[in-house]
């Protein structure tokens, strides 16, 4: 397939009628053709309207419809072959391993999907039959099933330009529960999010939907991000990013005349605790894993370490030993986009200048004086300077973190306490201390949406089990999460049936369940037809 640098709109591609821009290889700074149009906010009223034309049908269709649709969507981005992917590389600086291994991901997760909705279990089909009979007051006859929101907006993510962006995992759950999608691409890879829009727009196509079922639009700036918001038609917005954007959409979606939810994943320092037993038994086997994780992607993952808290002593210097000599050997990486590493920088200098936060060890400078490199850089202060300076705990995006130095067990409770909402928290511990440290592993729970034993945060599995989520400011909502087949929970909502006309119920609700699927029916659960 073709880069036309254009929108699609409904089911066609046409340019965008508010100018155009290009996108940037980071590795060089060069930039790259063809331009991108920009959507104009006309251009976006009619995604809007088609997507809300389209939810009308596209709520209805039949589950297997929907599970075919997420296969065809696999099916065409593998199809992209190299096409897809050298672009990739060329928009983000990832080497093309890395770029195989996110087009894989995101292909399965639209076929666990797939699978996911066939069974029938996010439904949550329950029927309470009437009880005409009973005393002091009858019951009627109650059904409940969760329905699809309607049209939702995703915005893509910088640091996924896959996974959590076109055909990410939010188009992927909002699809599945029968919501149109409209995707607000990522300016610094739009060819590849443009190429990605193709290859659903085709699956669409196939499928014989709705042509609003799916619509990509593109805008250098917020105003397309913003409208879209704003819309009155628009029921749910996901994105992944930082928590300045987050927020700034929670606070439009919130002045609505109608609020509606933004699902926002907005990072988080991942704090790593590491208990004494396991620092003496492997300081330098821990210090391996953890550099190799907050420098893995040049340290852009929202699940990146930025923090690790232990008890002073020797084999903590063991392990600062270990780490300074691993961050050194370290190489200059390519960093996303000039902004992301104007900001890295920055933050760098910032904490280079400030008291009680010293420097232990930096990577190797680029040697390239084009495009857009970070450097590695390990600090190191103590607990009561973190606990004065809560700041420190915000997330810097990029590679680097922070070693905190506590005093004793107690002080390191303090620092537990203290932390707000995390995507993870991670501890490295041996068998006997988890026990001896039980208070520190409950309060995690508390503040994580992921608690990691012995292993490192980077690495989101795909799977049913997986939660990537967390209480604020980790995300706009601790009850949902981005990953995992749970994710397709944000884009439904409940509706009871009551007394219905049993010839308008939905097929999850029908007597003679015509799906096969399990029901909870008068408080069992059951896959038979109600006799």
């Amino acid at each position: 397939m073709t880069i036309s640098g254009k929108q699609l709109i409904g089911g066609e591609w046409t340019l965008g009628e508010a100018g155009t821009f290009l996108g940037v290889n980071p590795k060089s700074g060069h930039q790259l053709n063809p331009p991108i149009s920009i959507a104009s906010s006309r251009q976006v009223d009619a995604a809007v309207r088609m997507a809300e034309a389209a939810s009308k049908k596209f709520r209805h269709s039949p589950i297997s419809v929907r599970a075919a649709l997420l296969r065809h969507c696999a099916e065409q981005i593998m199809a992209l072959g190299d096409e897809l992917l050298d672009r990739l590389s060329a928009e983000t600086g990832y080497p093309k391993g890395r770029a195989e291994m996110e087009r894989g991901r995101t292909c399965n997760q639209l076929r666990m999907f797939a699978d996911y909705i066939e069974t029938g279990a996010y439904l949550d089909a329950r029927i309470d039959t009437a009880l005409p009979e009973r005393q002091p007051v009858p019951r009627p006859d109650l059904r409940h099933v969760n329905q699809p929101l309607g049209p939702v907006v995703v915005f893509g993510a910088s640091n996924f330009p896959l996974a959590f962006s076109v055909a990410g995992g939010d188009t992927a759950s909002a699809l599945a529960a029968g919501c149109p999608v409209i995707v607000k691409g990522h300016p610094s890879h739009p060819g590849t999010g443009e190429l990605v829009a193709q290859a659903i727009a085709k699956a669409v196509s196939q499928a014989d939907l709705p042509r609003g079922v799916f619509s990509f639009l593109m805008d250098e700036g917020y105003a397309v991000g913003a409208q879209l918001v704003q819309a009155p038609a628009v029921k749910a917005v996901g994105f992944t990013g930082s928590f300045a954007g987050g927020t700034a959409l929670m606070a439009l979606a919130n002045k609505r005349p109608d609020p509606i939810p933004v699902f926002a994943e907005m990072g988080s320092s991942n704090p790593v605790f590491l208990l004494p037993k396991a620092l003496s038994e492997n300081a330098p086997g821990i210090a391996q894993g953890f550099v190799g994780s907050f420098t893995l992607g040049s340290g852009q993952f929202c699940v990146k370490p930025g923090l690790v808290i232990a008890v002073d002593g020797q084999p903590l210097q063991a392990f600062l030993d270990a780490a300074k000599k691993l961050v050194e050997e370290t190489p200059a990486a390519v960093m996303l986009n000039e902004r992301i590493c104007h900001s890295f920088q920055q933050s760098m200098t910032d904490r280079a200048r400030g008291k009680g936060l010293d420097i232990i060890a930096r990577g190797k400078a680029s040697s390239d004086e084009e495009g857009f490199h970070s450097q590695v850089t390990l600090f190191t202060t103590s607990a009561a300077h973190l606990l004065e300076n809560p700041h420190l705990i915000e997330e810097t995006f990029g590679p680097a973190s922070i070693i905190i130095k506590c005093r004793d067990r107690e002080e390191m409770m303090r620092v537990a306490r203290r932390l707000p909402g995390q995507l993870t928290t991670t501890v490295q511990g041996t068998s006997d201390e988890f026990g001896e440290y039980a208070e520190l592993m409950d309060q995690l729970t508390e503040t994580s949406g992921r608690v990691v034993v012995n292993g490192f945060p980077t690495g989101v599995e795909v799977c049913h089990s997986m939660v990537h989520g967390g209480p604020f400011p980790a995300t706009s909502d601790r009850r949902f999460t981005s990953v995992g087949t749970n994710a397709i929970l944000r884009f439904v909502r409940p509706v009871c049936y009551q007394n219905y006309p049993a010839a308008l119920l939905p097929p999850a609700l029908r007597d003679d369940n015509p799906l096969g699927i399990p029901r909870l029916i008068n408080g069992e659960r059951t896959a038979e037809p109600l006799r």
